[in-house]
């Protein structure tokens, strides 16, 4: 057989490896562990614990300015009296109880 009938398996080897190669990255890119789907997860975890952490900024914000009014530096009567009410178990006379 001479070398002229033979077919090139060389080109066709490169170009199968070439192609196999891309594929392989451009699944990779898309869906690997830091492809775009995974980036985008990542983002909407990003923006839900965000929105927790400004609600938990929120809670403490309020409970640091309740603290605050019952500390000794500050007295904030009203506070002071629905706690004692609530500790007591008491009601002022112009209130209403509903059960």
């Amino acid at each position: 057989m001479n070398r002229q009938n033979r077919p090139a398996f060389g080109p066709f080897v490169f170009f199968t490896l070439a192609l196999g190669l891309a594929t392989y990255f451009t699944f990779a890119a898309v869906q690997g562990d830091f492809g775009l789907f995974r980036r985008a997860e990542i983002n909407a975890d990003a923006q839900v614990l965000r929105a927790q952490l400004d609600s938990l900024e929120a809670e403490v914000s309020r409970m640091e300015n309740l603290t605050l009014r019952l500390s000794d530096d500050y007295l904030d009567l009203d506070l002071l009296d629905e706690q004692a009410r609530r500790v007591l178990g008491r009601i002022r006379a112009d209130e209403i109880v509903i059960r």
